[in-house]
């Protein structure tokens, strides 16, 4: 092992999920690692995620996978519901030829879930120092690595930096220079239900997403069926930059009254809801300066649409690890390869959410010619045409060997 490992740790900016997936797959390939977190503790804001193949295989990789599973919900279908006349459009079997297939099944899980236990993982590891209330404001590229200058002055020497500093990334800035990301006008209005308070006829086992006319609503069973998970998302011009605020039922039921009664009926459910605006950017074609790279939302942030922004900084953290163990510790070539195998594959997911986005959200014919395009197809079809994101790639499933 070269002495560069031992030496200068790998210094992480951002303590969530990408960063401390970047810290645990450095670890495993036996780099020293610093992981320093704006936050007053290491904590995970959100509440349900959904878990495809592609994510298991990293979290798999990452050593984490088992302890997960423990509280992940296994659901059996996705779902796409006509959310005006009730319809069923998408129907795809999450069976046992879906696991087959891809190697893994589809879940549900929480969050913070995730976040536990990619953070237990890190500090049952003596390579990996966890440092909390230690904003990144900038950082300096020297010959023998980086200067890392936290908020209150300090600085931090190491052999390079990760930024996975999230949408509002200082990392980011400094070697991108593209400002905050534009807000997207797609706002969220989240909500966690005991399962007692669902709907008996709603109570599926199933990621379900009811479309219609500017807004969608996604609902799912969180920790064992004990919960809920509720997300309603409107498109609406001048909404505003608020995050993680409360809204009350008078604000959000107006803006989904144009759903089916039988949707509606979940909605009037909730006493209140959490307001969250969605930002996004358009791909770029450059997030590394030497041994200073990007990670997660920090290099690729996208909508939700996808359901993949997680498992795409899993991803990401597994290829860097993988990439700064083949060049052994040359952090230069190790971010240019990593930026290189990842740009791509990223991109993609980011243009693919966006158009979801619009399927979704479809109003008038082209509504009804997305229930057309979809109606009657078999579970192979849906299957194919999930292959190239579900499908983990080779350098996640060869991690641990």
């Amino acid at each position: 092992m070269s002495a560069v490992r031992v030496a200068k740790p790998v210094v992480v900016a951002g303590g969530g999920i990408g960063g401390l997936a970047c810290a645990l797959g450095l670890a495993r390939r036996n780099f020293r690692v610093l992981v320093l977190e704006q936050a007053r503790e290491f904590g995970e804001l959100g509440a349900g995620i959904q878990l495809a193949p592609n994510a298991w295989h990293a979290l798999d990789a990452l050593g984490v996978g088992e302890l997960v599973k423990r509280e992940a919900v296994f659901i059996e279908r996705l779902l796409l519901m006509d959310g005006l006349s009730g319809e069923t459009v998408i129907d795809i079997p999450l069976d046992q030829r879906f696991a087959r297939r891809f190697g893994n099944p589809y879940a549900v899980t929480h969050r913070a879930d995730i976040h536990g236990s990619l953070l237990d993982g890190c500090k049952e590891n003596d390579r990996i120092e966890l440092r909390a209330s230690s904003r990144v404001a900038g950082f300096g590229v020297e010959d023998s690595g980086v200067s890392v200058e936290l908020a209150g002055g300090e600085r931090v020497a190491g052999i390079a930096l990760v930024g996975a500093d999230g949408w509002n990334s200082r990392v980011r800035e400094q070697i991108v220079g593209d400002g905050e990301p534009p807000v997207s006008g797609h706002m969220c209005y989240r909500a966690v239900l005991r399962a007692e308070e669902m709907p008996q006829d709603l109570r599926w086992a199933a990621a379900t997403l009811w479309a219609a006319p500017n807004t969608h609503i996604v609902h799912y069973p969180l920790r064992g069926w004990k919960l809920f998970n509720l997300v309603a998302t409107v498109v609406r011009e001048h909404s505003g930059a608020g995050h993680n605020e409360e809204a009350p039922p008078a604000e959000v039921l107006p803006l989904f009254a144009r759903n089916c009664d039988k949707i509606m009926a979940l909605m009037r459910v909730p006493k209140s809801f959490r307001r969250w605006m969605l930002r996004f950017r358009q791909p770029t074609e450059n997030w590394t300066q030497g041994p200073v790279t990007l990670l997660g939302d920090a290099a690729h942030l996208m909508l939700q649409y996808m359901a993949q922004g997680a498992a795409q900084a899993m991803e990401d953290a597994v290829c860097l690890a993988a990439c700064a163990d083949e060049a052994d510790g040359d952090f230069p070539a190790a971010f240019r390869r990593y930026q290189d195998t990842r740009l791509v594959r990223t991109a993609r997911v980011q243009l693919s959410a966006t158009m979801m986005g619009h399927l979704f959200h479809a109003s008038g014919a082209a509504r009804l010619v997305r229930n057309d395009m979809y109606r009657g197809r078999d579970a192979g079809r849906y299957h194919d045409a999930l292959e190239w994101i579900f499908a983990a790639p080779d350098y996640v499933r060869n991690f641990r060997r």
